[in-house]
């Protein structure tokens, strides 16, 4: 089982290519940055975990502009978007984007997605958030027609273009590994239809997270198909990281709090604490 970190990149936490040598030097496997374009200040839908909205949230630096950066400074940490809100994004731009920092990084770059819980963030892009799954696996389908046809075409209710050139293409083949956040009703479906990998929050009930586990690889063995696990914003409590390397998940990525780097390092001590109990 592999480690990584997440942070929100912000003017008051270290630079991202600060950001990137320390967890390379750590023996961090990989590093993501989340996404919010921008967060509306009516606040109608309610943030997710309950309380106030943490500022960080509407003070992010543009994932793919951060991540280069962070790929840039390092010669072997993976950098990925976890997540990146593919409903709030033109897919030609977005596949440009990540095609680009992977030949950039040397195919270092892993596309985390998702369809993201902001209602007012997504309408401000023109998206209906009632039909945001349907416009993320369009948008997500398109791009890999992009990323793997040298003449692209794609038709569907949300995006529609015909014989498109688009160059350079993903230097991982065929294309960086894209997986999916989420932990809805729906999620392991849309992971089984267009995704490699599944990347989940922690729930308070392993027991619950465990058994969806087990469904997925089920379902995706009965599909002759291989699928992995990533569990996003992981506890650092040792059994709780035992029973996730036992379950097969191929990564636990840690939050970093969005703040100096005295705040980083009294984190990164308790995760390397869990680490080491683990013997890893």
């Amino acid at each position: 089982m592999k480690f990584g970190l997440a942070i929100f990149p912000t003017e008051a936490s270290p630079p991202p290519d600060e950001l990137g040598r320390l967890a390379e030097e750590r023996g961090f496997e990989s590093l993501f940055f989340p996404e919010h374009t921008h967060i509306p200040a009516s606040r109608r839908t309610p943030y997710p975990v309950g309380g106030d909205l943490p500022p960080e949230y509407s003070r992010l630096y543009d994932p793919f502009v951060a991540l280069t950066a962070a790929a840039a400074a390092t010669d072997r940490l993976l950098v990925g978007t976890g997540i990146c809100l593919v409903v709030e994004r033109d897919p030609i731009v977005t596949a440009k984007e990540v095609a680009s920092i992977d030949r950039l990084s040397g195919g270092r770059f892993i596309f985390g997605v998702g369809a993201g819980w902001n209602h007012e963030e997504m309408e401000n892009h023109g998206t209906d958030p009632g039909r945001r799954f349907g416009v993320m696996r369009e948008r997500v389908e398109a791009m890999k027609a992009i990323w793997t046809e040298e003449e692209a075409s794609y038709s569907g209710d949300h995006v529609t273009f015909e014989r498109i050139w688009q160059w350079p293409k993903p230097l991982q083949a065929p294309h960086p590994p894209v997986i999916l956040g989420g932990h809805g009703k729906g999620v392991l479906d849309r992971v089984l239809a267009y995704a490699d990998g599944w990347m989940p929050n922690p729930h308070p009930d392993d027991d619950m997270l465990l058994a969806r586990v087990e469904e997925l690889r089920a379902r995706a063995a009965d599909a002759g198909r291989r699928t992995s696990v990533s569990l996003n914003a992981s506890s650092t409590k040792p059994e709780r990281l035992a029973r996730y390397r036992e379950a097969g998940f191929e990564r636990c990525i840690f939050y970093l709090p969005a703040a100096g780097r005295d705040e980083i390092e009294r984190r990164l001590e308790r995760i390397e604490s869990a680490r080491s109990e683990l013997g890893l």
